[in-house]
């Protein structure tokens, strides 16, 4: 594969890397400027993340898991404890936005980390474009 970058560091060191939002080269700086915005190149190293796109991913990924832990622990807890509905909006309701917003950023990490191990982003033009 043109983007592999097998050489660099193991496949599981990486995704560490980018799970705590780090460079996936160096792993010395944040590849983040403010919540979700990923920087223009790493400070440490400079690797160039010009060419990142993480697009909808991470959201997508971010739902199925909250949504499965949701479901399954609102169906736990209908059954086991029978509460009113009231309660399952005071419970399920932060805990869907707090988990969104925790989850975000360590999965927005792993997608840069694998898009620099497994795609160039140093060329100019995106996957399929002409």
């Amino acid at each position: 594969m043109a983007g592999d970058r097998s050489g660099d560091a193991p496949l599981g060191q990486t995704l560490w890397r980018g799970l705590r939002g780090r460079c996936p080269r160096c792993g010395q700086a944040s590849v983040f400027r403010g919540f979700l915005d990923i920087v223009d190149a790493c400070p440490s190293c400079g690797l160039n993340f010009a060419g990142h796109d993480a697009g909808d991913g991470p959201a997508v990924a971010g739902t199925f898991i909250l949504g499965f832990a949701a479901i399954g622990l609102a169906i736990f807890v209908e059954f086991r404890f029978e509460p009113p509905l009231w309660v399952h909006v005071l419970l399920w309701t932060p805990f869907v936005l707090g988990g969104a917003v925790a989850i975000l950023r360590p999965l927005k990490g792993m997608t840069v980390a694998l898009q620099y191990r497994y795609r160039d982003v140093d060329t100019p033009t995106r996957p399929g474009a002409q």
